[in-house]
């Protein structure tokens, strides 16, 4: 099994064996999965399906990303060849498109792929129906995550690990051929930060400080300029009674900031620097653990929020069909009203 990258804590689902109750393997659901080597989960048959090469994955990644929207044959040409396409750049993602069909699972019935990805005069479409995304469960749990730490850390750590467990390496890993890839995995790394982030501070609140330490450490080694991680580890040092470890991580966060950028530490790193000189109270770690106010368990919360995005997205779904019969039927008047031929017919 490979783990999430930098050490990211995983086990989030609360002990060993415990079932994902939003997972798609609970319900039967495919599931397009982009938090890592991209591929998908063919809920029919439980299988995972890999496309075979880069372009492939690149071209799945990009339609999974804007799923349900166009994107034209120009951005889908530059994203796969950069700015040296063949000679037919059309003909030739024509071809990867119904290689890619081919490799898609069934869908209600009908013939193979035809039903996730659409041919329209400009471009191509894929639409998600009710198969899901890693991407869309890892935004949810942690919007949920982090809005539960200040009320309840011990309910966000534990949505915050489980988010941060569907990371299975590097967002679109092997995929990032072109723009529309690549600022979309630079701007998932940004999230799983905070998500790590949010997930420290809540551990913090609920004294876990001597459990984090060592993934602190290995999060300052791997993003040597991301000041914030050197802050909570100097607060998770100083509650174990290492206080000058805690100092020895600010000059080693002072020393990579300044070879590397030729800066001195931020007004936060600063401030947690004097509050560990002068042993602040603020630092201390709490007495008793916060009262929790989230759902009794974490698959209560997990299974009330995969409802409701089934539910969503059934009427997203909905939405976009009563929108093309709306469309449908104003063409088709529009037609009757100036076809020369057409008498209109009194009520």
């Amino acid at each position: 099994m490979e783990h999430p990258p930098d050490g990211a804590p995983h086990g989030a689902t609360g002990g060993p064996g415990t079932a994902d109750p939003l997972s798609p393997e609970a319900f039967g659901e495919t599931e397009f999965r982009l938090l890592g080597p991209v591929g998908l989960h063919d809920g029919a048959t439980g299988s995972g399906i890999v496309p075979s090469g880069p372009k492939q994955r690149a071209l799945l990644s990009a339609l999974v990303l804007h799923a349900d929207r166009l994107l034209s044959v120009d951005r889908l040409t530059e994203e796969l060849w950069g700015d040296r396409p063949p000679t037919n750049a059309s003909n030739a993602l024509q071809a990867h498109v119904a290689r890619l069909r081919r490799l898609l699972p069934e869908r209600g019935g009908g013939s193979r792929g035809h039903e996730w990805i659409s041919t329209l005069p400009t471009g191509y479409l894929l639409s998600l129906g009710p198969a899901t995304t890693d991407v869309e469960r890892f935004q949810r749990l942690s919007a949920l995550g982090r809005a539960a730490v200040s009320a309840d850390p011990g309910y966000a750590v534990r949505l915050l690990r489980h988010a941060l467990s569907l990371w299975r390496g590097p967002a679109l890993q092997d995929s990032r051929l072109g723009p529309l890839c690549v600022s979309e995995a630079d701007r998932l790394e940004e999230h799983r930060l905070t998500a790590l982030e949010s997930l420290y501070e809540a551990s913090l609140a609920c004294a876990q400080h001597g459990q984090i330490t060592g993934e602190l450490e290995k999060l300052t080694v791997d993003h040597p300029l991301h000041e914030r991680f050197y802050d909570l580890l100097m607060v998770a040092l100083y509650r174990s009674g290492r206080q000058a470890e805690a100092l020895g991580v600010y000059e080693r966060a002072r020393r990579r900031l300044v070879e590397a950028l030729g800066i001195e530490p931020g007004p936060a790193l600063r401030a947690r620097l004097e509050a560990v000189l002068n042993h602040a109270p603020d630092l201390s770690a709490p007495s008793r653990p916060h009262p929790g106010g989230g759902p009794a368990t974490l698959s209560e919360a997990l299974e009330l929020g995969g409802e409701v995005a089934r539910l969503q997205r059934r009427i997203d779904e909905l939405t976009r069909s009563q929108e093309a019969l709306v469309r449908r039927y104003d063409t088709m008047v529009a037609r009757l009203a100036g076809g020369p031929s057409v008498q209109r017919v009194a009520p």
